[in-house]
């Protein structure tokens, strides 16, 4: 937490929008400075997150790229894991995004595929509200691992 609160204002910057690509989550996240601790911080960059706009989000969504596959992931994997993406995105217009950070390596592929398929058959504003918590884990777990790299 030292070097997080300590951070110059570049450094906190380029660090937060690493985590999630949304300037309005970033300044407010920075804003409340200093934390006393991790457990402050998080509470804090979940709330940020939790006010951004669905334009915010479509903004930090722009900067996601697709879930990575296990790198012994078989060719009929990748092709029916394409596939659902490209459904998913002709369907609510964005890449689609999911926190991974709980599932064993082995798990992935099944995960992502379950849960791509599973969210296919919401309708957009369940969507958006699936997407809008997946980011804030997102934001959150890179948060964490950003700490823990004192990248600051």
């Amino acid at each position: 937490m030292e070097h997080f609160n300590a951070a110059s204002a570049q450094a906190l910057e380029q660090t937060l929008l690493s985590c999630l690509r949304s300037p309005r989550w970033s300044r407010r996240v920075a804003e409340h400075r200093p934390y006393p601790d991790l457990a402050s911080l998080l509470a804090a960059a979940d709330e940020a997150a939790y006010d951004l706009t669905w334009p915010d989000l479509t903004e930090a969504l722009a900067a996601e790229s697709l879930p990575a596959l296990p790198p012994d992931t078989y060719s009929a994997a990748h092709t029916a894991l394409s596939a659902a993406h490209a459904a998913y995105e002709a369907r609510f217009g964005h890449v689609f995004v999911i926190c991974l950070a709980d599932v064993a390596p082995a798990e992935t592929l099944d995960r992502l595929l379950e849960a791509i398929r599973s969210r296919l058959t919401n309708d957009p504003e369940e969507e958006r509200m699936v997407v809008a918590d997946e980011l804030r884990r997102l934001a959150r777990e890179r948060l964490v691992d950003a700490l823990r790299g004192a990248g600051l």
